[in-house]
């Protein structure tokens, strides 16, 4: 009952990531029509922020102490980040909180860099095939992928989490199952984020009266023109919105899985099964595609299922595609007419 529940908890965290990288590339194809190869590589810029950020908090004063010896007769060097010389306590804790901390510096730069990437290339695709949108976000994804490699290297960078949240949470006591059931604090606390964040997305579509007009136009867009509103503008805002959602889902992830240069290619193949499991175009799809995947990837991973059958971890998701798309052509919540022209 413990591994199960374990399994479980694996899979929420995992399809938290899948469904906020599926749920941008959802709002940025149901409202532009585009299919944007280049959105794995936004989960990867949001990453690397983080890593950014945390460079910088971290640079460091070297002094030297002349009370303590090395073990060769020469001063000590103290090495002091210089936000703890400056700030003190506040400074500590910047250090300590930076992988959230961050955020205030990740959504409006992604924000920022969303707006850009539609108004400055992917408005000049709109009327263009799939096919030619494909291979410019791709290569756009290459291109930023290579800068990443350049700037920071091709190694995993690992950032660490918080101290009041670097342990492990009883969990098992928390249901009644024991005290030897326990999980990592930020993997709880990731799966919450995504969730906070996935809610406030719809709650934004849903109760806003910009998030009606763009649903409007969603459905018909020259409709909601000829009413004299500047759709236009506000799918730009929706677009740099879903690189938002790509970029916080990265940079909260990374205490998870040390980001390098490839990681926005390894989940965007991932969420584009998720994005087409779910249904084009469906934004409940995507989210509920991502964490039924990532739940079924987390039990396929377990000994006594891989004992069985090798390899099944690496192919479910494939597998559950091939399956849910003979059954339902469109997916678990497609609508009719996406994608069939």
């Amino acid at each position: 009952m413990d591994a199960i529940f374990l399994q479980i908890l694996n899979g929420l965290d995992k399809g938290g990531a899948y469904a906020l990288i599926a749920l941008g590339l959802t709002l940025a194809f149901g409202t532009l029509g585009v299919v944007n190869f280049a959105h794995g590589a936004l989960f990867m810029l949001g990453a690397f922020c983080t890593v950014g950020f945390n460079k910088i908090l971290t640079l460091e004063k070297v002094a030297l102490d002349p009370t303590k010896m090395t073990a060769w007769g020469t001063p000590l060097e103290v090495r002091t980040p210089y936000v703890e010389t400056w700030f003190g306590d506040f400074g500590a804790f910047l250090v300590d909180y930076s992988v959230p901390v961050s955020l205030i510096v990740v959504i409006p730069l992604m924000l920022l860099v969303g707006i850009a990437m539609e108004r400055g290339l992917i408005r000049h695709f709109y009327k263009r095939p799939h096919a030619d949108q494909i291979l410019v976000t791709f290569g756009l994804a290459i291109v930023l992928q290579e800068l990443i490699k350049h700037y920071f290297g091709a190694n995993p960078i690992p950032q660490s989490v918080p101290e009041i949240v670097s342990g492990s949470a009883n969990i098992g006591s928390w249901f009644g199952l024991g005290d030897s059931l326990v999980y990592p604090w930020w993997r709880l606390v990731y799966f919450g984020f995504s969730a906070v964040v996935i809610f406030s997305v719809f709650a934004f579509l849903k109760f806003t009266t910009f998030g009606m007009v763009v649903r409007a136009g969603m459905f018909d867009r020259e409709q909601v023109s000829m009413l004299g509103i500047n759709i236009e503008k506000r799918f730009t805002i929706v677009f740099g919105l879903a690189a938002v959602v790509a970029g916080v889902a990265g940079a909260m992830y990374t205490p998870i899985l040390p980001p390098d240069y490839h990681i926005g290619m390894e989940f965007l193949v991932l969420s584009f099964v998720v994005v087409v499991v779910g249904g084009m175009g469906s934004l409940g799809g995507a989210v509920t595609a991502g964490f039924l995947l990532g739940i079924l990837q987390s039990f396929s991973s377990m000994n006594e299922i891989k004992s069985i059958l090798p390899g099944i971890d690496q192919i479910i998701i494939y597998l559950v595609a091939v399956v849910v798309l003979l059954a339902m052509p469109r997916g678990l919540m497609g609508r009719k007419g996406v994608m069939e022209d």
